[in-house]
């Protein structure tokens, strides 16, 4: 394992091959590629480049530690105690993992410790899952004696982002790995890192060969050779809903294998004259400059009743105002840099889009620093419905705030976009807010809170935010195949 000096940090970064049947290789054209450190434009490490051949060898593997057996045959009781000891492991390198992903994401490291603080639990739940996952008995007509079992779907592609790379690493791992399957898994391009770092705590955890393949690449190739892979029998994928709908296309003219996608949002975030104004700023603050308004169910489109609209948007900007944005390693840091220059300059493009469209923009819209890709928290206010900033997701650190009058009206806006991830609403109305929540078209809602993730709490999209559940019971739903089997008397 090597070390490296960043900003008077020592980070530990380990493998940086790719992880077929238990082993660190080199991909077959011998291709490496460059992963940046956000927070100074400077060349971390290379890492080998995967492309359709390296998937062929990585499915091979999964294939056959599923067909032999060994896996999803595995008692499930052994499965749930591999899993709680990577776990064991993931908490015993914690903060070395934590300064992993912030060098290669640049998400401040208190964040990244949070992270990993889900990741660790979302292991031990499924873990507690492996051996809980049954069928039913069922009366049907006649002397017949009728059961379903739950199996393992088979060899799982899964592919995931860069905005939390160590928590959707689990998300796809865990429930995946509880039922029985076997993974051949693509990293993100822009933060590779810590996914792979992982891997050689799988392996230390005593996980047979082949189970799990980690592979580094890019999307059109390596994540496109998964997608369109006859011998893989599902794929899950996180990321933009644009990629969705070519892995949808992909599944179809291939294998019709099995798809769950958790896509993009542009959620609303509902603000009452009723709500305590202070902790729905605080929320709502929260809600889109979180990692560096790199989450796909940041609270993009905030819609403030005119009754409190311009005390919300004063207090707001001047919260705004003060967010420290600087050195992810910096303990005081609220805000690191954007992954890398393309989501620097999209942001930047967006930002310049509002200013074009006629929204008021009251704060940032400009670079911090003269290095690495910051941007200052940005706040437009007077934001329509029509503009390209309120229907599009930025996937960056800025608030738009748009006027409404009364619960009807903002039930229809909030509706009127392609997306349904997530919503949330802040009231001291129990009606005002259950009628938010039984109404507004979004796989979750928040009610006076944002962004609380539990293990055991389903996560997912309505409409083109995706298709199938992550997390709790539901996401093990999306690992297995259900079985009838029904027996002569």
């Amino acid at each position: 394992m090597v070390t490296v000096a960043v900003l008077g940090q020592q980070v530990a970064i380990g493998p940086t091959k790719l992880l077929i049947n238990n082993e660190w290789v080199e991909s077959v054209s011998s291709r490496r590629f460059a992963t940046i450190n956000p927070t100074t434009g400077e060349v971390i490490c290379e890492v080998a480049e995967a492309d359709a051949p390296d998937v062929d060898q990585a499915v091979q593997a999964a294939r056959k530690a599923f067909s032999s057996g060994e896996w999803p045959k595995m008692s499930a009781t052994r499965r749930g105690e591999l899993l709680y000891k990577l776990a064991d492991l993931i908490e015993q390198h914690i903060d070395e993992l934590a300064r992993l992903e912030t060098l290669d994401n640049g998400k401040p490291l208190q964040d990244s410790l949070g992270d990993l603080q889900l990741v660790i639990a979302c292991y031990r739940y499924y873990a507690g899952w492996a051996d809980k996952v049954q069928g039913k008995t069922i009366p049907i007509n006649g002397p017949y004696f009728c059961y379903t079992r739950h199996e393992p779907v088979g060899v799982v592609g899964q592919i995931i982002p860069w905005n939390f790379p160590l928590l959707m690493q689990a998300w796809k791992l865990a429930p995946a790995l509880a039922t029985g399957n076997t993974v051949v898994m693509k990293t993100a391009e822009q933060a590779p890192l810590s996914a792979l770092r992982v891997g050689e705590l799988i392996i230390e955890a005593g996980f047979p060969p082949g189970v799990v393949n980690i592979l580094s690449g890019y999307g059109p190739t390596a994540g496109a050779a998964i997608a369109r892979h006859m011998d893989i029998d599902k794929v899950a994928f996180t990321g933009s809903t644009e990629v969705g709908h070519l892995i949808m296309e992909a599944s179809a003219k291939s294998n019709l294998k099995r798809v769950t996608l958790e896509l993009g949002g542009k959620s609303p975030n509902i603000v009452f004259a009723d709500a305590d104004l202070h902790a729905a700023i605080a929320g709502a603050h929260n809600a889109i400059f979180f990692n560096q308004g790199q989450c796909c169910c940041a609270g993009s489109r905030l819609f403030v009743e005119e009754k409190c609209y311009d005390d919300f948007v004063a207090r707001t900007v001047e919260r705004a105002k003060r967010r420290i944005v600087g050195d992810p390693f910096d303990t005081t840091t609220e805000q690191g840099p954007q992954v890398d220059k393309d989501q620097f300059d999209r942001v930047l493009d967006y930002i310049e889009s509002g200013r074009r469209g006629g929204a008021e923009m009251l704060c940032g819209g400009n670079q911090v620093g003269e290095r690495g890709f910051f941007i200052a928290p940005t706040v437009f206010a007077d934001v329509r419905d029509d503009m390209k900033i309120a229907q599009e997701e930025i996937f960056g650190p800025v608030m738009s705030i748009i006027k409404f009058k009364d619960i009807d009206e903002v039930i229809q806006r909030a509706n009127a976009t392609m997306y349904g991830l997530a919503a949330a609403v802040w009231t001291k109305d129990i009606t005002k807010a259950l009628a938010i929540a039984n109404n507004v078209r979004a796989g979750t809602v928040w009610v006076n809170c944002y962004d609380v993730f539990d293990a055991a709490a389903p996560f997912g999209g309505f409409k083109q935010s995706g298709m199938g559940r992550e997390l709790g019971e539901y996401g093990l739903q999306q690992y297995t195949e259900i079985k009838t089997v029904t027996i002569k008397l």
